[in-house]
């Protein structure tokens, strides 16, 4: 391990959704909710990092009492807690397009993101009459997946990353959950060194690899586990909490079962 945990001042807490703060129902587990509550009155900023929409992720936000910024669609939006755009990273219409015609030339499964709604399977008529945040495929076929992968990387004016091992996730080139974390910190006048953050999957190792204190759900993806310093538990047995309590607040923590 190349930093030095115990000597890394937190003073943010930047959490993924799926498969990190969510378990496999979807819900916040209640440990998790007590953690976070126990970071805010130690006077840490908890912020949600995730590659959902402002509408899918608000709901949560509220209920856990968050009082920060919003990092939405893989950091192509940034919100305040009053409902404030900060700032929005589009991707072309014209290559949004060419994403549509990709996914019926392989008969996959997508959803792509507008300002306005996801559209899942479908598309409006005139894709150049909205603004878009992001394209995602959803392809269990492995050759098929990586066919894809082939087109999409082949064009290089795309961020590609993932939030499930089967489903790819395009934004725009450069655009990230470590940007957007980068932008907040400039906000919140700390550094990347001062946070830590918490995923499981491609779309969060960005943020997981600049933190000071990256870490990794005990179900993340193998390479976002050996991206991060550290592996948690899995995010059905809390493993947000103990993240926090142990490497944000520093508490006296049972080590993690291998």
């Amino acid at each position: 391990m190349t930093k030095r945990l115990e000597d890394k001042e937190i003073k943010l807490i930047a959490l993924d959704m799926d498969g990190t703060l969510l378990d496999e129902k979807g819900e916040i587990p209640e440990e998790n909710k007590k953690a976070i509550k126990e970071a805010h009155e130690q006077g840490l900023h908890v912020v949600l990092s995730t590659g959902r929409t402002i509408a899918t992720c608000r709901d949560h936000a509220k209920s856990l009492l968050l009082n920060s910024y919003l990092i939405t669609v893989n950091g192509s939006e940034i919100w305040d807690m009053n409902g404030n755009l900060i700032e929005r990273n589009l991707v072309d219409a014209s290559n949004i397009q060419w994403m549509w015609e990709l996914a019926q030339q392989h008969k996959a499964k997508m959803w792509a993101a507008s300002c306005e709604k996801v559209w899942v399977d479908e598309m409006p008529e005139d894709i150049n009459k909205s603004e878009w945040l992001k394209f995602g495929y959803h392809i269990e076929d492995d050759k098929v997946r990586e066919q894809v992968l082939t087109s999409l990387n082949e064009k290089k004016c795309f961020e590609i990353s993932n939030s499930s091992p089967v489903n790819i996730e395009v934004n725009a080139l450069g655009i990230n959950k470590a940007k957007g974390l980068k932008k907040v910190c400039e906000l919140l006048d700390i550094t990347m060194d001062q946070v830590l953050a918490a995923g499981d999957s491609l779309n969060d190792i960005s943020m997981i690899k600049e933190a000071g204190i990256g870490v990794a759900m005990g179900n993340a993806q193998d390479i976002v586990k050996q991206t991060a310093d550290v592996v948690t538990f899995t995010n059905n047995d809390n493993g947000v909490a103990y993240a926090i309590r142990k490497w944000a607040l520093k508490k006296e923590m049972a080590g993690i079962k291998k």
